[in-house]
């Protein structure tokens, strides 16, 4: 009798377009594993996301603002719910693969560090420093975490398509661009869109609601074309992705919308997100980078204080700040916190 992972592994066949991946067709996992009677391979690959330590840590990372007063500003967490929802309602309507999208959109952010953007750019300003020529990305760092991190230095053990859409979903700060876009599968250049789309939405939403920058000082030509709202955005860039893509084996966007894309993001980069930006809670992001780039010097001094099961990856240089690196990233910015006050601060000043 054909189990139910096989029928659904056979609604895929009738079901996707001729270009979608199938969960049948994988190229597997590093270590083979029985088949799960019930769950295709990449609703299997979702299931040990949303159940890993990685992912429950998201809820306590900053997207953008540090710790905020209000309830309504995104965390890590919420980014990366966001991005799932626009990733399998354009692969829906595509007729792509929705697990193997959500699987990738899920896991893209698993190796992102406490503080955002902070928190990346000070871990890849001091790590080169104690091993010149290394550099640390989060896109890099989610691939570590499900490769070899999670599960105690086992590993998520997922296939193949979800491994390549983690490691690629990220362009940082470069533009979009469709010329290049055929590396990986469909489902995983869905992602990379989605995380552009939601980012650049949200936090637009989240920087006005803190005063950073107002929706009457976004560029003029982006509002005409796309909306003056954040739901406008959103529904006018997935609806061009779509309407672009659909038939095609590939996935593309007009070059009007792609454009104004590029323009809200580096609007985003240089009010908000980069040095030049300014304002008290840019402020709070400096000093943030300053905490991690002090937690990675003590750590590194003091390898018997980082988790014992890694003691061994500490005899060299280069392995001692690996494993800082991994321990830092890993961090809520909650736990950072606490680190630091209790490693540099008097107890009377909120130390322990």
């Amino acid at each position: 009798m054909m189990s139910i992972r096989a029928e659904q592994e056979e609604l895929e066949r009738r079901n996707l377009a001729p270009w979608a991946s199938l969960s049948a067709e994988s190229a597997g996992r590093e270590t083979p594993e029985e088949p799960c009677p019930i769950r295709t391979a990449y609703q299997r690959d979702r299931d040990r996301i949303i159940h890993c330590k990685a992912f429950r840590r998201l809820k306590h990372k900053t997207q953008v603002f540090i710790d905020p007063e209000e309830d309504h500003y995104r965390t890590r967490l919420t980014h990366t719910l966001e991005v799932s929802q626009i990733s399998r309602t354009a692969a829906r309507a595509l007729k792509l693969n929705e697990d193997l999208v959500e699987a990738i959109a899920l896991g893209h952010d698993l190796g992102h560090t406490p503080f955002g953007h902070a928190g990346e750019r000070a871990l890849n300003e001091i790590y080169p420093r104690y091993v010149p020529g290394v550099h640390f990305t989060h896109y890099e760092q989610s691939l570590r975490v499900v490769e070899l991190l999670e599960k105690d230095g086992k590993g998520l053990n997922l296939t193949a398509e979800v491994r390549e859409g983690i490691l690629h979903h990220s362009k940082g700060s470069g533009d979009l661009s469709f010329g290049e876009c055929g590396r990986g599968t469909l489902e995983g250049r869905i992602v990379r869109v989605a995380d552009r789309i939601a980012y650049i939405n949200h936090d637009i939403d989240d920087a006005v609601r803190a005063g950073m920058i107002t929706e009457a000082g976004l560029p003029t030509e982006c509002g005409e074309l796309l909306g003056r709202r954040p739901s406008q955005r959103i529904a006018a860039m997935v609806v061009d992705l779509v309407e672009n893509s659909r038939g095609k084996p590939e996935i593309i966007m007009s070059e009007p919308v792609v454009d104004s894309m590029n323009t809200l993001k580096d609007y985003l980069f240089e009010h908000v997100y980069g040095p030049s930006a300014v304002g008290p809670r840019v402020d709070e992001l400096r000093k943030a980078e300053h905490l991690i780039m002090e937690l990675f010097a003590f750590y590194y001094e003091k390898p018997e204080m980082l988790p014992e099961r890694r003691q061994a990856e500490t005899q060299t240089p280069e392995g001692r700040a690996r494993v800082v690196c991994d321990f830092i990233a890993g961090m809520t910015d909650r736990y950072a916190q606490r680190q630091y006050a209790e490693l540099f601060l008097p107890e009377s000043w909120g130390g322990f």
